[in-house]
């Protein structure tokens, strides 16, 4: 390249076309040193980089002037899901993510180099200003932190806080005082469901409880009173009520099971047809017309591995909906199928009515806690409780409408072979 040797201002444009070529390194020349980074002023924090060498430089200016975080993950502020704040030994604001910015509604580039207790005025639920009360500088010097516990930002709003002190050894003086930030929505809607839950089980048990109490008491009171069927039918009014407690608290074991990823599957051979049978049989015999159900079941059938206990639970709570909510013939079909994309082997089960359906609005809450498809009894627990068991199966479950136009239930399981076997 040839570069002008006329003004200054030629050299200026002609340099920015064409670099010149850095010369070839020398083999045998030493290894060249950086030179030395200029020491900041007094007063202004060290950085200290969340990047890996050589990692290109982010171009998000308000969630950090100054990262800290460990070097060797490559790790950025923002790709927290939490709030982080980081304060240096001053007390000053260093680091400030955005996930921090979302939950306090504080820019990020506005809190950064400010004091930890102007950017975040928190305040406990008696209206206790929270940084004079914990003194993270100060105070005893054993202090590691302080755990999670519920605060209120300017406004009332409240969000989750807990912060460690990072010192430069044990029992020196702190370095950096990290926070984190996390909203209350999660956790209110948790409390909220929880609180639904234990209101509709305390209703449901309401009811059978009083009867159970009622004829119990008033048999022993008043045993010589009642002739043997007035008795009997007492007695069995009592066991019908105690059955159905029964079988709600086996309903809240599920949910506490499903919930908490807890739920067992123990596998074995299960006639899903000869299931399907009993079922419809236990029906008939209660007192349905054997005209109200119609059974197909398909030729080919792969042998299937499930748990037979809990099948008899799915089969019962789909054919309890189909008769309590829907109206006609309630048609169950079982066919061989194909349950996952890689080709193996599955069992499908649909169970439909003709009844009214369900409204397209709603069949996106169908497998909710507590949702009823009418005003007909029930908890609202029986379809959640079907989909996490055919999940726990490896199987998938879906609603629709019906040829003839009434609710449609689908489920589908993999053969589920034990390993030992294959």
């Amino acid at each position: 390249m040839t570069v002008g040797t006329g003004s200054p201002a030629q050299a200026r444009s002609a340099a920015p076309h064409a670099p010149e070529p850095p010369p070839a390194p020398d083999p045998a020349a030493p290894p060249a040193v950086p030179e030395p980074r200029p020491a900041p002023e007094a007063g202004t924090p060290a950085p200290v980089s969340y990047e890996k060498p050589g990692t290109p430089p982010r171009t998000n200016p308000g969630s950090r002037r100054d990262a800290a975080t460990v070097p060797d993950l490559g790790l950025d502020p923002d790709d927290l899901p939490d709030g982080l704040v980081v304060a240096d030994e001053t007390g000053r604001i260093i680091c400030f993510n955005a996930a921090a910015g979302r939950i306090t509604a504080v820019p990020p580039a506005g809190a950064l180099g400010r004091p930890l207790d102007e950017a975040l005025p928190l305040e406990d639920l008696k209206g206790s200003r929270w940084w004079p009360l914990t003194d993270p500088y100060g105070g005893l010097d054993t202090r590691r932190g302080q755990p999670e516990r519920n605060l209120l930002l300017p406004g009332g709003r409240e969000v989750l806080v807990s912060a460690r002190y990072v010192r430069t050894h044990p029992g020196g003086p702190v370095r950096r005082v990290v926070v984190s930030l996390r909203g209350t929505e999660a956790r209110r809607r948790t409390e909220r469901s929880h609180a639904e839950l234990i209101a509709t089980v305390a209703h449901e048990l309401r009811s059978p409880l009083t009867s159970v109490k009622g004829f119990t008491a008033t048999l022993l009171d008043k045993w010589e009173r009642f002739t043997d069927d007035q008795k009997r039918l007492m007695l069995e009014t009592v066991d019908a009520d105690a059955g159905r407690i029964k079988r709600l608290i086996a309903e809240l074991l599920d949910i506490s099971r499903i919930d908490s990823g807890r739920l067992e599957v123990r596998r074995q051979t299960v006639d899903i047809a000869a299931a399907v049978g009993r079922h419809v049989h236990a029906y008939v015999t209660g007192g349905q017309s054997p005209d109200r159900f119609f059974v197909r079941v398909r030729p080919g059938l792969p042998e299937l591995w499930a748990d037979p206990d809990k099948i008899d639970q799915i089969l019962g709570n789909l054919l309890e909906n189909a008769v309590r909510h829907g109206e006609g013939t309630v048609t169950i079909e079982v066919a061989p199928t194909t349950a996952t994309s890689d080709g193996e082997k599955g069992t499908e089960v649909t169970v439909s009515d003709e009844g009214p359906g369900i409204p397209e609005e709603s069949m996106g809450r169908v497998f909710t806690r507590f949702w009823r498809g009418s005003k007909r009894g029930g908890t609202g627990l029986g379809l959640y409780i079907v989909k996490g068991v055919v999940e726990a199966h490896g199987g998938t479950i879906t609603v629709g409408r019906g040829p003839r136009g009434g609710a449609e239930f689908r489920f589908i399981l993999p053969v589920g072979t034990p390993a030992h076997l294959l």
